[in-house]
């Protein structure tokens, strides 16, 4: 038998392969062990764009690069639909707004169907990862619109959102809170989905917008480039009353006060923001990326750890990165919001120095 020199291994096309050197001869012995990631997951969220889509974007990335699991992620989902598919098992990972958790747990709003005891039950199925802000609502229109602000919407046409979900109901709520209008009597609604909002928006059928958005977003940014836009903040005594504060302090929404002057700087000469006081007032709307309570435990932990220890290479892939809370997990946890952390989640964010609210714990 030949004495051996040496013996080594290396990866070649996704497999492993030993060498071993002899005296006479060298042989090339190939075996067959592929590493695959250890689990398969699907996942659902909005279009390209925004938060919502680039935080589990970046989670199926970590996840796969690092051997965890495969996420097959189909963006571009009505989110409604999608939170519904996780508390029934159908799909394993879903970006939500906070409100629909909670208008789920009622068996109201976009939930009625299921009832108060079916929804109630399929709610309670729900466990946060991580969140993230979605997005500021406030109104804005293209100048050549003509449009002088929320006193001006009466009888106009208004996009206000995707056709179902959290951003519809909240768009609907506002205009009504600071107007007065309803949705098809007092304006002319006009909705379609988030992949296609920057194209309607930019056709020019809708007179004004009300719709989260970011600073910057690729959606506004684009909008602000076809042509000049403005901005107005909620007047003061609407944003100081107390339908507007009550209705804030809903699961999934915060209150929002941020300098024009910021804001201008962010945003150029194609926008304009208008307020009374040099201070854009709006809503903030509040979600985050959910799993079923019975998700492996050890496989949400591996998933939230790699996903909290690249933060910094996610919130550099956009501009707005820094902005929206992508390092808070107890960002609009608690309150009248059902949500809970799964077990796994608190265990990753916690070892990273994390505080995860003893509300927010699934005890």
């Amino acid at each position: 038998m030949p004495e051996h020199l040496a013996s080594d291994i290396f990866r070649l096309g996704g497999i492993n392969v030993e060498v071993s050197f002899c005296r006479r001869t060298c042989r090339l012995i190939i075996f067959c062990s592929p590493v695959f990631a250890q689990a398969n997951l699907t996942a659902e969220t909005a279009s390209v764009g925004g938060a919502t889509h680039l935080a589990p974007s970046h989670l199926t990335e970590v996840a796969g690069t690092s051997g965890i699991a495969n996420i097959q992620l189909a963006d571009g989902q009505t989110l409604t639909n999608s939170l519904q598919n996780v508390a029934e098992g159908k799909t394993d990972i879903a970006s939500t707004p906070h409100i629909l958790p909670f208008l789920m747990s009622r068996g109201i709003g976009p939930y009625g169907k299921l009832g108060k005891e079916k929804g109630a039950e399929l709610a309670s199925n729900l466990r946060s990862i991580y969140p993230y802000t979605l997005g500021i609502l406030f109104l804005y229109a293209y100048d050549a619109k003509n449009i002088q602000g929320w006193d001006d919407l009466e009888g106009k046409t208004i996009f206000n959102g995707p056709p179902r979900g959290g951003a519809l109901t909240n768009g609907r709520t506002i205009i009504e809170i600071a107007t007065g209008l309803k949705d098809g009597e007092g304006y002319t609604a006009l909705q379609a989905n988030w992949g296609q909002a920057a194209s309607v928006i930019g056709g020019g059928e809708p007179d004004a917008v009300v719709l989260p958005e970011l600073f910057p977003s690729g959606r506004i940014s684009t909008l602000g480039s076809s042509g000049k836009m403005t901005a107005w903040s909620l007047p003061k005594d609407t944003y100081d009353s107390e339908a507007m504060q009550k209705y804030m302090k809903a699961p999934g929404s915060d209150k929002v006060e941020v300098p024009v002057a910021d804001l201008q700087a962010i945003m150029g000469e194609d926008w304009t923001f208008v307020s009374e006081d040099a201070t854009l007032r709006g809503m903030a709307t509040i979600g985050g990326d959910v799993v079923h309570k019975d998700m492996d435990e050890e496989l949400v932990y591996n998933l939230v750890k790699v996903y909290v220890a690249s933060l910094d290479a996610l919130k550099a892939k956009a501009p707005f990165g820094d902005t929206v809370n992508y390092d808070n997990p107890g960002l609009g946890m608690c309150g009248a919001n059902p949500m809970k952390y799964h077990k796994g989640a608190v265990r990753a964010w916690e070892e990273a120095g994390y505080d995860i609210p003893d509300c927010a714990e699934d005890k």
